[in-house]
């Protein structure tokens, strides 16, 4: 989809990496994947680069412009989808200059290097209703003018311009996918935009995820958030939903044809299912869902609207971020295929039927196989026991702890364990950070039981995008506050 060559590429056929840009710049149908990078300690570009290539995957969506990710992916053959933060769509929209200059910056360097970069995505979910209309008057702006920029730097045939956006954009009064229609206080400027993608060719970009059906409604039908048929499936005339995947995606396939954008191709920007933090959160139910979702993408059967077409989505997510915000939930810092290290957490055939299970990241270096636990003879009715797991947990991940989660088995002196480890992983094993006013030791001893994994932090390495001397004064204050508890 969308314009082969252009103006910019004839000027740059001198490289051959370029002509290869310069051919069919989209292909659709196909499973990509969104690499995610709120962690505390991120394995190294190169290696995560390598992971995507060892499984597979030769389309990746990025959240943010970043470098060494950038950099990371010359030269790979993946086809890039780079993002661009919410928080800096007023400073688009309101200059043409800076527009400007983050193409040049982030795409045109990149680009002229050998990176694939396809799509750029304006704005992350920049509509959803609890941002209480923050990005309505800045979003379509900063599109138009990352678009023109693309344009003046002779890249606008090849880098098109989109938007991701949340599925509840769009809806249908009646659940029927057939009445499927963009959202009533938005409708005026959805169709600005939508009619802005069919002019250049770019998709329309919608995060679907049926999980949070499940979750936010629990008299939803389980059944019907997977891919095997469904006890309540949706009738909508002649057809018949057995997943709320394809109904979901119907209704905004229904939408664009309603308001005459029948040829605007869909992308599902983010769809998958997370392994921990909720009761429906497991890998069981993860590894049924993305299955039945590759199954559905290999099959080439589409959906009911649109039968025969290619499904083109981009699994959420690679790896497990520890650094997302749980306000959503706490099963937000686990919707990887991997965990932290690039260990693969389920297995899961990618393409399908069977084929190409998951390959774990090569060459990971790890922290020593040490951890931090309560002292077994501390009190757990202390009054410092309670403020040391708050502060661990304040500062380090203890999403696994709850109801129904990866570690809910775990009686209170194991929550106590848990919390602690966590934080000395988050801190390299600091030995400052294993005290908690003399109530923590380290032990050589894996503390994991059953379900419940206590982590050995990832080694630090050049490539780590972290603040060391941040990371120790947080270490010191830990300390200093132990001493007041």
């Amino acid at each position: 989809m969308g314009v082969a060559g252009g103006s910019g590429c004839v000027a740059k056929a001198a490289a051959v990496a370029v002509v290869v840009l310069c051919m069919a710049r989209w292909s659709a149908g196909g499973m990509g994947v969104n690499w995610g990078t709120q962690l505390s300690h991120p394995l190294p570009a190169s290696t995560v680069v390598r992971l995507l290539k060892d499984n597979g995957f030769d389309r990746v969506k990025l959240f943010d412009a970043e470098d060494g990710i950038l950099g990371a992916l010359k030269g790979s053959g993946i086809q890039v989808m780079v993002g661009i933060p919410n928080d800096m769509l007023s400073d688009l929209a309101g200059s043409t200059k800076a527009a400007e200059r983050w193409v040049t910056a982030n795409v045109s360097k990149h680009v002229n290097d050998g990176v694939d970069i396809r799509l750029v995505a304006v704005g992350n979910e920049p509509f959803l209703q609890t941002f209480n209309g923050t990005y309505l008057n800045t979003t379509f702006p900063a599109m138009q003018n990352i678009q023109a920029a693309l344009m003046a730097a002779g890249l606008g045939g090849q880098v098109k311009v989109t938007v991701a956006l949340n599925a509840d954009v769009y809806q249908s009064a009646t659940g029927k996918p057939s009445d499927g229609d963009f959202r009533a206080d938005i409708h005026g400027l959805m169709l600005d935009i939508v009619q802005f993608l069919a002019s250049s060719g770019a998709p329309f970009v919608a995060n679907v995820y049926p999980f949070i059906s499940l979750y936010a409604d629990p008299n939803f039908p389980l059944d019907y958030a997977f891919f095997q048929g469904s006890t309540s499936p949706v009738v909508d005339g002649g057809v018949t939903y057995q997943n709320t995947f394809d109904a979901n995606h119907d209704t905004l396939v229904a939408a664009l044809r309603r308001n005459g954008f029948p040829n605007v191709t869909v992308v599902v920007g983010e769809v998958g299912w997370p392994t921990d933090g909720d009761a429906n959160a497991n890998p069981a139910y993860a590894q049924r869902f993305n299955q039945g979702l590759l199954d559905h993408v290999a099959s080439g059967k589409g959906t009911p609207l649109t039968p025969g077409a290619p499904v083109d989505a981009y699994l959420f997510s690679l790896i497990d971020e520890d650094r997302k915000s749980i306000q959503p939930g706490n099963f937000e810092r686990h919707w990887g295929i991997f965990f932290y290290d690039g260990k693969p957490k389920y297995q899961l055939s990618l393409r399908g039927n069977g084929g190409g299970m998951l390959v774990p990241a090569r060459g990971v270096e790890y922290l020593q196989r040490r951890w931090c636990v309560l002292k077994p003879g501390a009190d757990l009715g202390d009054q410092k026991v309670g403020d040391s797991v708050s502060y661990a947990c304040g500062s380090a991940d203890c999403t696994s702890l709850g109801y129904k989660t990866s570690c809910g088995g775990l009686d209170a002196k194991g929550n106590v364990s848990y919390a602690f480890n966590s934080y000395y992983q988050t801190e390299d094993q600091d030995d400052r950070a294993c005290d908690f006013r003399g109530l923590a030791t380290t032990t050589t001893v894996d503390p994991s039981t059953g379900t419940c994994r206590f982590i050995v932090g990832i080694a630090p390495t050049s490539a780590a995008t972290r603040n060391v001397a941040a990371r120790a004064a947080a270490v010191l204050f830990a300390v200093l506050l132990a001493g007041v508890f």
